[in-house]
């Protein structure tokens, strides 16, 4: 395994011997709302964007999975038996390890593993909070500067390439709104609006 983190030999060999590499190109869709969970993703370069989505399609942008990190909401659906309830997609090229999700109980037995998922949903769990936070007490445009600085976080830059409708789509509303409030950001400084790109200040 390419990715060091976990320290026990055992637990390593198993992982490297029961799952495998998959890459995914950048905006290219990993899992989709509704599948059934056959494994639980484990980011080894690159970034995933989790969403949730609703039955007409609409969605809303959660968080970002780094590498040395899975999803938690795969863990919770593959221990439920549910189906996904997110969506994941590629931030940037990305190679994720796929591990049954058989094994997701079964390596409990190792101390390692076992932190490596509590810690994962302890951490999302925070995630989740401050994302209803922004939502149920913040105005639009505090959650739209926390949408632009996640996706530039993700994508280690400033200057992100994206359309009004994009944001529009994962936040959930409509475009005019989104193009009112990127020019209100704009007059007060904080980001600066080219053709399809939009740069933090």
């Amino acid at each position: 395994m390419q990715l060091s983190i976990f320290n026990d030999a055992k637990l390593v060999a198993e992982i490297d011997a029961n799952s495998r590499k998959k890459s995914v190109h950048k905006e290219d869709v990993l899992i989709s709302t509704g599948d059934e969970i056959v494994f639980v993703p484990l980011v080894m370069k690159g970034c995933l964007r989790i969403m949730r989505q609703d039955h007409d399609g609409r969605e809303v942008f959660l968080y970002h999975i780094y590498p040395g990190q899975t999803c938690a909401m795969s863990l919770t659906c593959c221990q439920t038996g549910k189906s996904s309830m997110v969506k994941a997609v590629a931030e940037d090229d990305t190679d994720v390890l796929l591990i049954p999700v058989r094994y997701m109980e079964e390596w409990f037995k190792y101390p390692e593993w076992k932190a490596f998922v509590n810690n994962t949903f302890n951490s999302r769990f925070s995630d989740l909070l401050q994302v209803i936070d922004l939502i149920a007490f913040n105005n639009m445009d505090k959650q739209l500067l926390h949408y632009l600085q996640q996706r530039a976080k993700a994508n280690q830059t400033q200057a992100l390439v994206i359309t009004h409708q994009q944001i529009a789509d994962e936040l959930h509303t409509h475009r005019e709104a989104i193009s009112r409030l990127l020019r209100t950001l704009e007059q007060k400084g904080m980001v600066k609006l080219g053709r399809n790109t939009i740069e933090l200040l």
